[in-house]
């Protein structure tokens, strides 16, 4: 899959990971959970452009230890529900309650997360999810050092990685 995607070259001083690793790890996550027939397409997104879905779930964890980062991801609140009815088996995304959508977004935030952790120097710690219907809000002290742009069934779904202001390898 080509998926257009963005790095900040001011930050080629940060231990951040590979872009491709992370394309990689949410195409792999997103074939796991929903098989090969429903693939993730790339989107032509300009740096900068705010999250551009109608309705928003989002989600992030933060990594601690020896890398320090927080991985959000942001979903189309139809790409939301229809994947947490597949991953929690029920038969329509209408029957999909909120409370099954922060859990099916906080479990997809924390398998992207997890595997980027692992690519990073550790040992480290992952947190718990934070989820949220809307926008994730960032702490003022990260910047984004990475961030994946893609769509699904036409919506649009995006993963981004931040660093630590003034993190430096």
């Amino acid at each position: 899959m080509n998926v257009l995607t963005f790095f900040d070259p001011s930050s080629a001083d940060v231990d951040a990971p590979d872009i491709e690793d992370v394309r990689s790890v949410t195409e792999d996550m997103w074939m796991a959970l929903l098989g090969e027939d429903e693939a993730l397409v790339p989107r032509a997104v300009p740096p900068g452009s705010p999250f551009d879905a109608a309705g928003v779930w989002s989600a992030t964890v933060s990594v601690s230890g020896g890398w320090q980062g927080v991985v959000t991801l942001e979903l189309d609140e139809q790409v939301a529900r229809r994947v947490t009815a597949r991953m929690l088996a029920i038969p329509t995304p209408d029957e999909v309650l909120d409370v099954d959508v922060a859990d099916g977004v906080g479990e997809l935030v924390n398998m992207v997360g997890g595997s980027i952790k692992s690519l990073m120097p550790g040992p480290s710690a992952l947190s718990l999810p934070s989820v949220a219907a809307g926008r994730a809000a960032f702490a003022s002290d990260v910047r984004e050092v990475c961030r994946v742009d893609v769509a699904w069934r036409g919506a649009p779904v995006r993963v981004c990685v931040h660093v630590p202001q003034g993190a430096s390898r």
